[in-house]
This record gives structure tokens, C-alpha cells and sequence, in this order.
């Protein structure tokens, strides 16, 4: 059985993007879902004097394994300020140390979404032109605009962003 990573961008206990990626993830049968939170991955502020006093800590080898070990990843992004969230970002930092092409041309659908109308297109924007050089095999992409005002659990209320999200989906289904 095929296993999908869901990660979101966020340390936030009601993360609106792990709700995301784990509501496309679940589109997906016959997989195994695997969804981290950053909550999980306790890590420093990564600075290079800490790292050549201490090493990579164990945390991030450990995060950095679990994404090794998908078949295919669900990545959706907390905006801050126009860039990944600080949490999303050092994990991002410690895991390129250990490898710098860390998601391992893993076949990703990456997502954003936000409470705004831009649904986080600005960090979406910005994960599509450095992603490829860690590693990223994007093979679809999808931004979620005024998520409390289109999602719900049991699906996404506008029919248009329904459908362009299902085809990404079976975008990465295909490229597994």
C-alpha cells in the first residue's frame, strides 16, 4: 500500500492547512496517511554556530525520515507575513543540512490556504520556485482562498474549487 505524508506549514493546534492536506489526502483509497505536525519535532532555532557546537538534532533526522519514507507528499502552507511560517521554515532549515534535496523527488501536490481571499498564493508562489531545487517533485498545485467561507468537513462548498482540487488530486494518485 502506497503511504501519503500530510504536512502543513503551521504549528498552529487548529491548522486550517493541516485540515487541507489531510482533506485531499483522504480523497486518495487505498493509501496509507501518515499526517506530521510540527508540534511533534521539537527543534531549535537553527543557526550555523549551533549546528557545528551540537549537530543536527535527532528531531530533525527523525522528520526528515518520515518524509523519506512517503510514496507521496501533501504539503499545505501557512502564510506569515507573505513566507512560510517560523516553525515550518526551521524544520525546513535543520531537514536541508541532513540533505539538501530533502523531499527526495517525492510526486507532492502543494497546497496553501488562508482566512483571505489570496488563500496564501504569496508562500504557495515562493514553495513553487525553491521547492524544485530541494528536491520537490511538484506535480500539482492548489491555493484555497477564505477557507472558513469554503471548506467544511465534509467537502469544499464552491463546486469550481471542488473540482480543480479533486484533479489535483488525481494528479499526484497518477504520479505515485
Amino acid at each position: 500500500m502506497k503511504k501519503i505524508i500530510t504536512l502543513a506549514g503551521s504549528n498552529s493546534k487548529e491548522s486550517i492547512n493541516k485540515k487541507l492536506a489531510n482533506y485531499a489526502a483522504k480523497q486518495i483509497e487505498n493509501i496509507e496517511i501518515v499526517s506530521l505536525d510540527l508540534n511533534n519535532f521539537v527543534l531549535p532555532l537553527y543557526g550555523i554556530d549551533l549546528e557545528n557546537e551540537s549537530g543536527i538534532p535527532n528531531e530533525a533526522h527523525r522528520l526528515f525520515n518520515s518524509v523519506q519514507s512517503a510514496d507521496g507528499l501533501i504539503i499545505s502552507l501557512a502564510e506569515h507575513n507573505g513566507s512560510y511560517s517560523t516553525a515550518f521554515k526551521n524544520a525546513l532549515d535543520w531537514m536541508s543540512r541532513i540533505d539538501g534535496k530533502l523531499w527526495g523527488q517525492k510526486p507532492m501536490l502543494l497546497m496553501a490556504t488562508s482566512p483571505g481571499e489570496r488563500g496564501g498564493q504569496t508562500v504557495l508562489a515562493a514553495a513553487l520556485g525553491s521547492f524544485p531545487h530541494m528536491g520537490g517533485n511538484i506535480v500539482a498545485n492548489f491555493s484555497l482562498p477564505s477557507f472558513y467561507d469554503n471548506f467544511s468537513e465534509s467537502g469544499l462548498k464552491d463546486d469550481a474549487l471542488s473540482a480543480s482540487l479533486a484533479e489535483k488530486v488525481s494528479l499526484l494518485e497518477k504520479a505515485l
